[in-house]
């Protein structure tokens, strides 16, 4: 069975937990770990959900912020939904392609 999984990105929560609010507040305590992003980056960190992050900047985000990477993304998963599939009596077969096709005009003179 197939399975689906997402998850949230849970920054801006954890940041209001420890009292940070902005992205500005968070960018001294990355840089004197040795964190140098742009404050547009660390803007879409904040705001955004990433879609790749390295693991160093998350375990830099889970020490300033005294947590954990689970903290910070919470996945979910769940049973994706089964296609059905036909079953019993077949449907007739489709007209073969030939007989489907438009006959040539026969152009008649004028009379």
């Amino acid at each position: 069975m197939k399975r689906k999984v997402s998850y949230t990105w849970r920054l801006r929560d954890v940041m209001a937990e420890h009292r940070v609010f902005t992205a500005t507040e968070l960018m001294p305590l990355l840089r004197e770990r040795g964190v140098d992003l742009s404050a547009s980056q660390i803007r879409r960190l904040v705001s955004g959900t990433p879609e790749r992050l390295s693991l160093q900047v998350l375990s830099e985000f889970c020490d300033i912020l005294s947590c954990t990477p689970a903290d910070l993304v919470a996945t979910t998963a769940e049973n994706a939904g089964v296609r059905k599939t036909a079953t019993g009596d077949l449907a007739a077969p489709a007209p073969a392609v030939a007989k489907l096709r438009p006959r040539p005009a026969r152009i008649l003179p004028e009379q």
